[in-house]
């Protein structure tokens, strides 16, 4: 039987689905993982259960399309400076992590007081 479009599209999300899900997996520390495309709309996302999240989703919609478009920005200079690794953002309470792999974002939020965050950014690229 042939896969349709919409057939391969269901895959790829399902499979995206359960990186965030390992991702989650990795630390207690790990708040969110999810998957945004170049535009900034959420492919998929899964907030840790145990914890409340931090932002409204008006707010949510607005801090994707900041990293899309800072992604987009940014891959102009790729030639240049070489391939983006990783982008941390680091505030008060959390830190986020963003990794991009063929034109889709992995957007992974953490507690600011994790201290091995070295050993979670390598195990994340592991899954990804």
């Amino acid at each position: 039987m042939v896969k349709t479009p919409a057939d391969k599209w269901k895959e790829m999300i399902i499979n995206y689905r359960k990186q965030c899900q390992k991702i989650l997996k990795i630390s207690t520390s790990v708040r969110y993982a999810g998957v945004i495309n170049v535009y900034g709309r959420t492919l998929t996302g899964i907030v840790n259960p145990n914890l409340k999240p931090l932002l409204k989703s008006e707010q949510v919609k607005n801090e994707f399309f900041i990293i899309s478009t800072l992604i987009s920005l940014r891959k102009n200079t790729a030639s240049t400076v070489g391939k983006l690794e990783h982008i941390i953002l680091q505030h008060q309470k959390i830190t986020i992590l963003v990794l991009q792999k063929n034109d889709i974002t992995y957007y992974v939020s953490i507690n600011r007081k994790e201290k091995g965050l070295e050993k979670i950014i390598s195990l994340i690229k592991k899954i990804i």
